[in-house]
């Protein structure tokens, strides 16, 4: 179908289109949960947990971008935060919802493209992403970086989970440039702490290092090839 684009964000979905993965992809990924994916277990992410064992988060308002079945919103639950727990995938969120009922916590699960989300200004105290960044595709990283700025209050803590260049489970080392000419994000983009830091200068740097690799069952999760960083408002 041929669209006249007149808008900035009809360019943006015209490239989204070009390098998105559907929302049929995520479901059809988490339908088999009996499948030996590192991060279908049910603990939080070692870095949160440490996030609060040295004081940094209080009790709050927290948004989690791209929650997956529901394992860190569930813990941020338990720690007293209202949670706001957004996906593409239904049936990723069927699946959390069904964690949140077994452990009694209430959690507010949202259906929904992050660009699509009408946020609330000066919001949140909190805000979570442990996976989606490195599956953004590069034109809409500034507006990502954008929502975040607006919906997270004044001296409130954003943090961040992602693939780290060359790691075992993804982290594609291509140019910006190079993502267009070959219309891929090879799996999901590689990133360093230089490039977090440039992407994120607008906040202020708490701390960027390796994702601490953690030997399951554990009551938290980690794994080598991923960067972790927090950085406040």
């Amino acid at each position: 179908m041929t669209k006249l684009m007149t808008t900035t964000e009809d360019l943006m979905t015209m490239l989204d289109d070009m390098l998105r993965e559907p929302t049929a992809f995520w479901n059809e990924f988490y339908k088999e949960r009996e499948k030996e994916v590192p991060f279908f277990v049910n603990a939080p992410d070692e870095n949160l947990v440490q996030y609060f064992e040295q004081g940094l988060l209080q009790k709050g308002t927290v948004l989690e971008l791209g929650c997956g079945a529901g394992r860190n919103a569930l813990y941020l639950a338990k720690q007293g935060f209202h949670v706001h727990a957004v996906d593409l995938s239904s049936v990723a969120l069927q699946w959390a919802k069904e964690r949140a009922m077994e452990a009694q916590v209430h959690i507010q699960f949202e259906q929904a493209n992050l660009f699509e989300l009408p946020l609330k200004e000066n919001h949140y105290d909190f805000i979570y992403d442990a996976g989606c960044l490195h599956h953004i595709a590069p034109h809409r990283r500034l507006q990502y970086v954008e929502i975040v700025q607006k919906a997270l209050k004044k001296g409130g803590y954003f943090a961040v989970n992602c693939f780290a260049e060359n790691g075992a489970y993804g982290g594609s080392t291509i140019s910006d440039w190079e993502v267009y000419r070959q219309r891929s994000l090879q799996g999901g983009l590689g990133y360093t702490k230089e490039k977090l830091q440039a992407i994120f200068n607008a906040f202020q740097e708490i701390e960027i290092r390796a994702m601490r690799p953690i030997e399951q069952p554990s009551t938290m999760f980690g794994l080598d090839g991923f960067i972790v960083a927090i950085f406040k408002k």
